[in-house]
């Protein structure tokens, strides 16, 4: 059955579903309760311009409750501000004190966000959101009767997960022919600004560039490349840009290289590095160099080594994450490899910092087991999971239930060390990490940070509703055995005689 609608409803005519109020319940209501929005609101002042001139600055509340909301719901600049300006708890999440119908800022503010908002600050948020939801968790559990405040604390109490990741950048695969080509045509641009701008006229620094350009895509449209002809290709593009870098320094003599502006002179810099780089790796026939650049727009990226089975090599930060009670923190954040097993002690001292305490046990993989490790948690009575070091020993009657039982805690301890794997899944396929699309360096580890704050919020919010579900199932138990005893005529049935 189908009825048909009379026509078109007016818009004074839609009723709107909260009656003019906003529900007490909705999911950014709760998250705004959650954030201490003026703890760090120093900080954030820190950032902003000195100058006073133009309009007053946005408050901290609505940059930060605007970088949440991008990263939860993963939309661009653009559509996040429209999903502000039409819905009224995002509005409310971000600090209006009444609806608006108009954008409450530009798109292009998000670049100034991030900005005010460096890692080490929303690092500190996200320590702070995790104290309030554990010290939450441990208000509840008492109320309940799971805790038992009269029992003495431990010396080392919880468990610490710590793994590392790489959170790729947005970047093509880099190869160094792909690379000495791009890096040749942001050469010719250079030049073509230069010459523009020189007082004197002088002809035009040949550049060959349709020559080259032909150079290249013979190559990089071939099907199958050899070594002989690959090196041929670098060789020539190695040419080209090399009689572009000197151009270029024979026009800086009759042209000030201010006119290029401040992101082609940057750019010029990436680029004579980037031919030393290769230069050096042609004549030593080798494929390493030390910082060695994959991008001309994002010279920080370096290549972090993985020895992953889908993916050997990305291209990103790499970052040390711990994890407590499935709340994550950023431990350490470079762009340049490193062991994360030097790490180990830095990150234990930040839980003894976070929580008080050190840790009852360490789950980690076996890069983290090495002997001054071992010594540090044999000194500090901590438990590290994984198999004793050396050779395994030899089984006899007499240690036969001994290595049985290490080797079943040493499988839990792996069992146990999967929820850091899971986070590191979530961060990357739900959220930003997976291909981190701001551009440079400070940005980058600013949309990092937020992406283990959100998860943080994500993980206390679902626990709110998980404890409040428990709560009405409860509540509706006890009534519907209260009403059953009335009924059969017998004292009210408790909990506790079930």
């Amino acid at each position: 059955m189908y009825r048909h609608s009379e026509k078109q409803l007016e818009l004074e005519g839609f009723l709107m579903p909260f009656s003019g109020k906003l529900s007490a319940d909705n999911r950014w209501v709760r998250l705004a309760h959650m954030i201490p929005w003026h703890t760090f609101e120093s900080d954030y002042c820190a950032k902003l311009s000195k100058k006073g001139q133009g309009p007053p600055a946005l408050s901290v509340r609505m940059a930060l409750g605007a970088l949440i909301v991008k990263e939860r719901l993963g939309l661009s600049d653009e559509e996040c501000v429209e999903q502000i300006r039409e819905n009224p708890y995002l509005q409310y999440f971000c600090g209006l004190k009444e609806f608006i119908a108009e954008a409450p800022f530009n798109p292009s503010m998000y670049v100034h966000f991030r900005k005010r908002f460096p890692a080490d600050i929303l690092n500190r948020v996200n320590e702070a959101i995790v104290h309030k939801a554990i010290k939450q968790s441990k208000k509840d559990d008492n109320d309940t009767g799971k805790g038992s405040s009269c029992q003495e604390e431990p010396s080392n109490k919880g468990k610490l997960l710590m793994d590392a990741t790489c959170a790729p950048a947005d970047i093509s695969f880099p190869t160094d022919l792909k690379l000495l080509n791009v890096a040749r045509e942001k050469s010719e641009e250079i030049i073509d600004v230069l010459h523009k701008n020189q007082n004197q006229m002088r002809n035009k620094p040949r550049t060959y560039r349709i020559i080259a350009r032909k150079c290249f895509l013979a190559v990089a449209k071939s099907k199958r490349v050899d070594g002989q002809k690959l090196r041929k290709a670098l060789r020539s593009q190695l040419g080209f840009l090399r009689r572009n870098l000197k151009s270029i320094e024979k026009l800086s003599e009759v042209a000030d290289l201010t006119g290029l502006g401040k992101r082609r002179y940057r750019e010029l810099l990436v680029i004579s590095e980037v031919y030393r780089q290769q230069q050096l790796m042609y004549n030593e026939r080798s494929h390493r160099v030390d910082d060695r650049i994959v991008s001309i727009s994002q010279p920080h990226v370096r290549p972090i080594k993985r020895g992953k089975a889908a993916i050997d090599t990305e291209f990103g930060a790499k970052l040390s994450v711990s994890l407590v009670d499935g709340y994550a923190f950023v431990d350490r954040t470079s762009w340049d490899n490193f062991n994360e097993g030097l790490d180990f002690q830095a990150q234990v001292e930040a839980y003894k910092r976070r929580f008080g305490v050190y840790p009852e046990s360490v789950h980690a993989d076996r890069i983290y087991r090495t002997r001054d490790n071992l010594r540090y948690c044999k000194k500090n009575n901590i438990r590290l999971s994984g198999p004793r070091l050396g050779r395994p020993p030899i089984i006899t009657a007499e240690n036969a239930l001994l290595l049985k039982s290490e080797a079943a805690i040493a499988r839990q301890d792996e069992l146990d060390r999967i929820p850091i794997e899971g986070k590191f899944g979530q961060a990357k396929r739900h959220y930003g990490i997976g291909r981190v699309m701001t551009k440079l360096a400070s940005t980058s580890e600013t949309a990092i940070a937020l992406c283990f704050l959100v998860m943080n919020l994500e993980r206390w919010l679902a626990a709110i509703f998980l404890r409040l579900f428990f709560k009405e199932q409860e509540s509706s138990f006890k009534a519907e055995l209260g009403a059953i005893s009335c009924f059969i005529g017998y004292r009210p049935l408790t909990l506790a005689a079930l």
